[in-house]
């Protein structure tokens, strides 16, 4: 072979390996791409940011039963990343900078302010994380939601207030309404006014800053004193928190008979004082069903599944339109139910309620 032939021969040869090379690069560039664009595992990071620690319901109740069925759904190998904002709006979208930073698969958010917590819910998905608000209808592009329904919640707080104060026309009640930072506050409120307008009056009706039972206390004293403590029917409380506050003012005021004050969330002192009758009822809600139905939709959005299965309605916010939705079914507490309810569901135990303080109580209600 000539010299000319032979260079020829090489330039072919190197010609061909370089195309195929290029091929190889191609081939492993297309399989990692396809590896990156399947769908996730199961060793999955799930974000949970919950707004505040005062309520018994979020560290008590929704923590262990999302971590439980994280675990569940994944095998084992899914973790909850959790975080409490302690009823702090400008830590909670730290929070989300830091979960975002950590990249979580998921974000599961109960939000300190609805509003201001849009522009983190941005952030996450600019990072291509999904968000599902819990409990409270978050701003800004979520992916889903879960909670209870809320003007329902306010309507069996209606029922159930109109119920204990008899047939009298048009009673005075003072109406304690919930954080005006919370969008279930107003909801609740909407729902039990839609019962109570027309038949009752409303002395004094408070919106407040934060779910505070010191808040509810002084805003009580001032209804009082305006008011005359004998003159208050009854007492519209938004939560269980408050209405120990409230109750609490009550008795302070030197009432022989304490009006009927509504409740929710049937937080233990609250189910206490609906035993010895400080308090007429509290809104059961069944946090283990919105809890896991948060947790189910958090690990299918990590793996790029649908919803459809999970979410039968759908609901809009200001930024998002037809979000896959659960609304979770409420019940009215009150002594009469007790073992019906959070007894049956192991909320609390009976010897969690009827401590020796209570025993005399719990025995006259025939929980035993």
């Amino acid at each position: 072979m000539n010299t000319r032939m032979r260079r020829a021969a090489v330039a072919v040869v190197a010609t061909t390996m370089a195309v195929s090379l290029a091929a190889c690069g191609s081939a492993k560039e297309s399989g990692d791409k396809a590896k990156d664009s399947g769908k996730k595992g199961d060793a999955l990071k799930i974000g949970l940011l919950l707004p505040e620690n005062q309520t018994a319901r979020y560290e008590k109740f929704d923590k262990p039963i999302i971590d439980k069925r994280v675990s569940d759904l994944t095998g084992g190998k899914g973790k909850v990343v959790y975080a409490n904002a302690k009823q702090d709006a400008t830590l909670q979208s730290q929070q989300i900078d830091t979960m975002i930073t950590n990249k979580v698969d998921a974000l599961i958010i109960d939000a300190v302010d609805a509003k201001a917590i849009e522009n983190g819910v941005k952030k996450a998905k600019e990072a291509g994380i999904p968000v599902v608000a819990f409990d409270r209808l978050a701003e800004g592009p979520i992916d889903a939601y879960t909670s209870f329904d809320n003007e329902e919640v306010g309507r069996v707080q209606g029922k159930a207030l109109l119920e204990a104060l008899g047939s009298a026309s048009k009673p005075t009640i003072v109406m304690m309404n919930g954080s005006i930072t919370d969008p279930n506050a107003a909801l609740f409120k909407k729902g039990a006014k839609s019962v109570l307008d027309g038949k009752v009056t409303y002395g004094k009706s408070y919106d407040t800053k934060e779910w505070k039972a010191e808040n509810a206390n002084s805003n009580m004293e001032a209804a009082i004193t305006a008011l005359g403590k004998d003159k208050i029917a009854g007492v519209y409380s938004a939560n269980d928190g408050m209405a120990g506050g409230i109750i609490q003012a009550l008795k302070s005021a030197g009432l022989s008979k304490l009006p009927p004050v509504t409740g929710q969330d049937a937080e233990l002192a609250g189910v206490q004082r609906i035993v010895t009758g400080e308090q007429f009822m509290s809104v059961y809600k069944s946090y283990p069903q919105e809890g896991r139905i948060a947790a189910e939709m958090a690990v299918a959005l990590a793996k790029g599944d649908k919803l459809d299965s999970i979410a039968t309605s759908k609901i809009d916010n200001a930024s998002a339109k037809g979000v896959p939705t659960v609304l979770v079914p409420v019940v009215s507490l009150t002594k009469d139910n007790i073992k019906d309810t959070i007894l049956k569901d192991g909320i609390w135990k009976l010897e969690e309620i009827c401590t020796a303080k209570y025993k005399t109580a719990c025995d006259a209600a025939g929980l035993k």
